[in-house]
């Protein structure tokens, strides 16, 4: 959806439109379910969240800019119900990518190894990355899910977690940082075997 196709149907949405805003609600709800899905780890979570979620954006319609992307807006409210049903339970975990049913991964992963031993060792390798990542403090997982799975900007990033473009661009360093040391701790251990 182009941004200008967008716009104009949070506006039609704004303006009382039911079919617009459903519109919206099917052009994010997978991603806006999967990115819950990857905080929360909890699939009946997610779905309770997904709704929630589209609840109060059509709730807070009425107060959209167009400044703010409109996915950037509802990945904001998404992140911000979902920590606060993680901080009612004082729970934050990670579902490994390499769980999610291939319908709720997006786009397949590309397969450039033909033979049977290297599809194993990526295999592995995302195995090993899902359990680096799971290892990383909430922070670091939550940046760089933003960042590197949902590719958004350091504004973007910004404007989710409410924080500001200087911090994200910390925040990322120090997280790649520590994914990078965990995944050749693990990555070392694993060869040493």
């Amino acid at each position: 959806m182009t941004d200008d196709a967008e716009i104009g149907l949070v506006a039609q949405a704004q303006a009382g439109d039911t079919r617009a805003f459903a519109a919206l609600v099917r052009h994010y709800q997978n991603r806006v379910f999967r990115f819950i899905l990857r905080l929360s780890a909890n699939r009946e979570d997610a779905m309770d969240l997904t709704q929630e979620t589209f609840m109060k954006a059509h709730q807070a319609l009425p107060a959209w800019q167009p400044q703010a992307k409109f996915s950037t807006w509802l990945l904001s409210i998404a992140h911000n119900t979902t920590l606060d049903l993680l901080r009612r339970r004082q729970r934050v975990s990670f579902v490994p990518y390499g769980e999610l049913a291939a319908d709720e991964q997006g786009p397949a992963l590309p397969d450039p190894a033909p033979q049977p031993d290297e599809r194993l060792a990526g295999r592995q390798d995302i195995a090993l990355l899902d359990r680096v990542l799971r290892e990383l403090p909430f922070e670091h997982r939550e940046i760089l899910l933003l960042r590197e799975l949902e590719d958004l900007s350091y504004t973007e990033i910004a404007t989710t977690l409410g924080i500001a473009e200087g911090t994200v661009k910390s925040r990322l360093a120090r997280a790649r940082a520590a994914a990078l040391a965990a995944y050749e701790h693990h990555a070392g251990a694993r060869r040493d075997h």
